[in-house]
């Protein structure tokens, strides 16, 4: 089997509702469905076996948090791929699936676009690079709803840390792709929609992700944060120099300056 898709949910029967109808009607049928319910009490019980004979695997039950439940599904999935489409999360069109496949999943990470919508229901096109270096997973990550990992890629770089409350997808892709030096492929297809409504884009839990990304980051990337920091005092020297128009004055740190900025957005990233 190529790909397993896992959905985690909480009290959320709507989204659970709209997120397994839109994997249930997709024209390409070679996957399996596992969802992972942390004990809801709000009817997501009722919405799973209203379809559970197109559920390959479920649980209902108290879990520690998004990731012991991510980690559940996971451990379960018999896929090649593994695809996070949590509730609430919906797949853009009927197929999407099928589009996907014939892009190809032939890397470690295949990923792919989303439409997101904010919190006052404006929605757009979040497009993600076609390169990835540690300036970007800095600042950013890519949609787990887009992004088709492949499974054996967790015996290297490990499960979900369960530690964390919000950011250990984010910490996943980082180490994947920064640290194993991963395969991956940019495709340009809208695999999901997605609302701005969870916690990871909640302002009230912004000063939480930061320290969580941070300690991360101090932990496992010392070498690249510092640099990036360096990189940021260069880059802002660079542009004051270039704004001067002081090239044949300055020339020698000027070209020193452009040739670390390169560097490190370029180089050995």
């Amino acid at each position: 089997m190529i790909l397993s898709i896992i959905t985690v949910n909480l009290n959320n029967s709507k989204g659970l509702k709209d997120t397994t109808e839109s994997i249930l009607n997709q024209s390409f049928k070679a996957y399996e469905y596992i969802v992972i319910d942390g004990g809801s009490n709000d009817g997501s019980r009722e919405v799973i076996n209203q379809y559970s004979d197109s559920i390959s695997f479920w649980v209902s039950e108290t879990d520690t948090g998004i990731y012991n439940a991510m980690n559940k599904g996971l451990e379960k999935a018999k896929g090649e791929y593994l695809l996070m489409l949590n509730s609430g999360d919906i797949l853009f069109n009927d197929n999407i699936l099928e589009n996907v496949i014939e892009a190809g999943l032939d890397k470690d990470i295949v990923y792919g676009d989303v439409y997101e919508i904010t919190r006052d229901g404006h929605g757009y096109n979040k497009k993600f690079p076609d390169q990835l270096m540690f300036s970007f997973f800095y600042k950013y990550s890519l949609g787990h709803q887009a992004s088709f990992i492949k499974k054996n890629l967790h015996e290297t770089v490990g499960l979900y840390f369960e530690t964390n409350r919000i950011v250990s997808d984010w910490c996943f892709l980082t180490l994947a792709i920064i640290k194993y030096n991963c395969s991956y492929k940019h495709i340009p297809i809208t695999v999901a929609t997605c609302k701005r409504d969870g916690i990871s884009c909640d302002p009230d839990y912004w000063s939480e992700i930061l320290k969580e990304r941070n300690a991360f980051l101090e932990q496992t990337f010392p070498f690249y944060l510092n640099d990036y920091v360096e990189m940021d005092h260069l880059r802002n020297e660079f542009e004051k120099l270039d704004q001067k128009f002081q090239f044949e004055k300055n020339k020698g740190i000027f070209k020193k300056i452009k040739r670390r900025v390169l560097h490190f957005y370029h180089g050995r990233e």
